[in-house]
């Protein structure tokens, strides 16, 4: 019980979160991914199991930075099962990634997190986030 490393079997259920965070149908090509992240050095997908079951996620990338003397860290998906929000978890699984973070020799850890999600951002500001300004995005035509 407590923080792991993910499984390629943790599929289903971590298919099932990313549904509740706004991502549904994942489950075509799940597997592949967590597998793929699973590979990559500079890449945690970490998952909270409680009484044998996932019920929260945080995938983090460690990026480092050739102008700046520290590396940053990115959170890229988080989230706790809705039925298991406001106990702690998230909270423990955040500290746990800034922890590697820091040993990691990151000077910042950031989060996109969209304008929508306003319970998320009460969250990340009560861990210490502030607000950075200016996201800019171009999107790549997959030709899928």
């Amino acid at each position: 019980m407590g923080i792991r490393s993910a499984k390629p079997e943790d599929w289903k259920e971590i298919s099932e979160l990313l549904d509740q965070l706004g991502y549904p149908e994942t489950e075509s090509f799940i597997k592949d991914k967590i597998e793929q992240l699973l590979k990559h050095p500079d890449e945690k997908l970490l998952v909270f199991e409680k009484d044998d079951r996932v019920v929260a996620m945080i995938s983090i990338h460690f990026i480092p930075q050739i102008a700046l003397k520290g590396d940053f860290a990115r959170i890229s998906y988080f989230v706790v099962d809705r039925q298991h929000r406001n106990h702690g978890i998230g909270k423990e699984l955040e500290q746990y990634c800034f922890d590697l973070a820091t040993e990691r020799k990151c000077d910042r850890i950031e989060v996109h997190c969209h304008a929508r999600r306003r319970l998320a951002h009460r969250f990340y500001f009560r861990q210490g986030f502030e607000e950075s300004p200016k996201y800019l995005m171009k999107m790549i035509e997959s030709g899928r």
